[in-house]
């Protein structure tokens, strides 16, 4: 099947950076304690339902990845970068990962009890982010949890803003715009954190917090 070629050129920019990019980037959440919190939160929420795979999409040389197994979740990581997944394997070869795109995993309805998608839907375009959520919601059992963080605008809605990313462009989401979306997918929202830069961010940083509901609610 012929992918839509912002995946090739996202794979490719990323396979070009990848060793670099892994020891930037060794700890994710280092001096980010809101951020640390929102993960652990998601685990913990995880951990309190029925027992069941999480998957850690777009996940990089799986240093996200290794955290939320230190936290007890059953988890891999799925990457469309070959680079990726070969220095994440390398690096933690207890774990399971994949070359994967987000939308591509080839499992079955329902299959997930968790989903972290860690700025990973910054370089879809626009237009792909709702089958993106669509699969989700999918993916996901009745219940599982869903944990987002990616760059926003300071505006709460209005339209997605292309920036010059470092490794290829990517997209700023209002969190109002994003939240519809997800909702339109058939996803709850929990909570949400919207944070001022840090040291080493641009803009403003968002996360949302979801689950997807069960047939009681």
């Amino acid at each position: 099947m012929t992918q839509p070629v912002y995946l090739d050129a996202t794979r490719a920019a990323y396979d070009a950076i990848a060793s670099e990019y892994a020891a930037l980037f060794a700890d994710p959440l280092a001096r980010r304690p809101l951020d640390r919190g929102l993960v652990t939160t998601f685990a913990e929420l995880v951990r309190t339902g029925p027992p069941g795979p999480v998957a850690d999409l777009g996940c990089g040389p799986g240093h996200l990845t290794a955290f939320l197994h230190s936290l007890g979740l059953d988890v891999f990581g799925a990457d469309l970068s070959p680079a990726m997944i070969s220095l994440a394997r390398r690096a933690y070869p207890q774990l399971r990962f994949d070359v994967s795109t987000m939308t591509d995993l080839g499992l079955a309805d329902g299959t997930l009890r968790g989903i972290v998608a860690w700025y990973s839907i910054i370089h879809a375009p626009p237009a792909a982010l709702p089958d993106s959520f669509t699969e989700f919601h999918r993916l996901l059992a009745p219940g599982g949890q869903l944990l987002l963080a990616f760059q926003s605008t300071d505006q709460s809605d209005g339209p997605p803003q292309p920036f010059d990313h470092k490794v290829i462009t990517a997209y700023r989401w209002p969190t109002d715009t994003a939240a519809a979306l997800l909702r339109d997918a058939g996803l709850t929202e929990t909570a949400r954190l919207v944070r001022a830069p840090g040291d080493t961010d641009r803009f403003q940083q968002a996360f949302l917090l979801l689950r997807k509901p069960t047939s009681v609610e």
